[in-house]
């Protein structure tokens, strides 16, 4: 099956290998973790790669945009959520050292995705 044009982008790829990541962990928590942080975590960094590919199948920049904004607000509650889960002992400094590199990357790439968006010919590539 051949890739969706969302899925060729980088910044999708790794919103996608983030969710997984955070996904792996909740899996291990016990009922009460998931069922309050383990849940908000898992929609909030899914929801990142869902903005990314529902603006993708825009077609006017406007609204492309818009979900990517977002996709970044998204990331910022994921954010949130892992700061709590450190906070309460659910995650290891393993696990925080492996998700860190990918949110440092994600970061300034959806950045750069958001800022590419419109300013060229080729409206869904990524720098």
């Amino acid at each position: 099956m051949a890739k969706s044009n969302f899925e060729n982008l980088q910044v999708y790829q790794l919103a996608e290998k983030l969710a997984n990541e955070i996904w792996n962990i909740v899996g291990s928590w016990g009922q009460f973790a998931k069922e309050t942080v383990g849940k908000q975590m898992v929609r909030s960094v899914d929801s990142i790669g869902a903005n990314i590919a529902e603006g993708s199948g825009r077609y006017n920049f406007q609204d492309n945009r818009r979900f990517v904004r977002i996709a970044r607000g998204s990331l910022n509650e994921t954010r949130h959520w892992l700061r709590q889960a450190y906070k309460r002992n659910l995650l290891t400094n393993e696990q925080v050292n492996r998700i860190k590199p990918i949110i440092d990357e994600l970061s300034p790439r959806l950045n750069a995705y958001l800022n590419s968006i419109g300013n060229t010919p080729a409206q869904n590539s990524d720098n």
